[in-house]
């Protein structure tokens, strides 16, 4: 029986990747235990988190909490552990620098640490970001992992650090780590924090409404980015931790790049409404990269890997998600009308 370890067990990639893990493992008649480290536990743990194949254990912990991560260890010894935890946001990055330098890059190295002082052998997973290769010139596209790295966030640097400690783990101690460089994902239960969700929360509850004409604060919407279904993205972090090499750095894309503006034009559409669109120089980040398209050639050649879920597929499955909560919404809204 396989044993996985996923720090960051209460976000949205988290609970893809344990369906998907719970799928493959039906198909192979394998039993697997998870235990997921978080701060807290999801929301919906008791409803949603029930798996077949899956005997899954939480754990609340801060992984800067070196000494618990250790206990958490030791009594689970893990075979695998993908990490996932971090302060995520680009642009919150921006307003706390250190909080979001200091986290991201400490809660690895004591993961990576912890592994190797209690002689555990896992492979670790460490994802990273495609803000990692800073602002490329459209020419110079897709991106590839042999680029040279150029980050422009904190966010984007401590992702670079992570890496780096990685690499150093990797060379200097012979531990067991697969990179990668994930570029923007999406999918049904994505919070609104991040920019699709929040274009389809806004004008999936505007149709709802019965406007035909919806006013939309953005940031800059000329950004091109290379958006993967949440769904494809984990079935390749499995196959990178049971196939992908060990010290190597792994683009994680579509290869397709679409504008922001008119990822709005296509939801719009769907939903038979106009968006009218101002924006707001507020959300514009500092130094933004402008064009982000990477090449997923070395992923597809070391795993087979291919993405299955077209933009249009996402968003559809991405506008019955919030169609439903805004129906439940209303629903409770009325429930407690006199």
């Amino acid at each position: 029986m396989k044993r996985y370890l996923i720090t960051g067990f209460s976000g949205f990639v988290s609970y893809y990747f344990l369906k998907y893990l719970d799928e493959r493992a039906s198909k192979e008649g394998n039993k697997v235990e998870v235990l997921g480290l978080d701060l807290a536990k999801p929301a919906s743990y008791e409803q949603d988190y029930r798996f077949t194949n899956l005997t899954v254990r939480f754990m609340p912990l801060n992984l800067l909490d070196g000494k618990g991560l250790e206990i958490a260890l030791q009594a689970f010894f893990p075979d695998y552990v993908l990490h996932l935890a971090s302060l995520s946001s680009v642009g919150e990055s921006w307003r706390k620098p250190v909080d979001s330098y200091a986290n991201n890059t400490n809660i690895f190295l004591n993961l990576a640490d912890a592994v190797r002082r209690n002689g555990i052998k896992c492979r670790i997973l460490s994802v990273g970001s495609s803000e990692e290769y800073g602002n490329v010139s459209k020419e110079a596209m897709p991106l590839r992992e042999d680029m040279s790295l150029a980050p422009l966030s904190p966010y984007a640097i401590a992702r670079v650090s992570q890496e780096m400690l990685s690499r150093c783990y990797v060379k200097s101690f012979g531990q067991d780590i697969v990179m990668t460089r994930s570029f923007n994902h999406i999918g049904p239960r994505q919070r609104e924090a991040f920019v699709i969700p929040s274009f389809v929360k806004q004008l999936v509850y505007g149709a709802m409404d019965g406007k035909t004409e919806i006013e939309m604060t953005t940031g800059d919407t000329s950004i091109v980015r290379d958006f993967t279904d949440v769904r494809d993205v984990v079935r390749a972090y499995d196959l990178l931790l049971r196939e992908g090499e060990s010290g190597e750095v792994y683009n994680v894309c579509k290869g397709e790049g679409h504008a922001l503006g008119d990822i709005i034009g296509l939801i719009a559409g769907k939903l038979g409404v106009e968006a009218r669109i101002s924006v707001d120089r507020a959300l514009v980040r500092p130094n933004d990269n402008m064009v982000i398209v990477g090449d997923n050639s070395k992923l597809k050649g070391h795993t087979g890997w291919e993405p299955n879920l077209s933009l249009e597929d996402t968003i559809d499955d991405m506008i019955g998600y919030w169609k439903e909560r805004c129906l439940l919404e209303k629903n409770t809204i009325d429930g407690h009308k006199e």
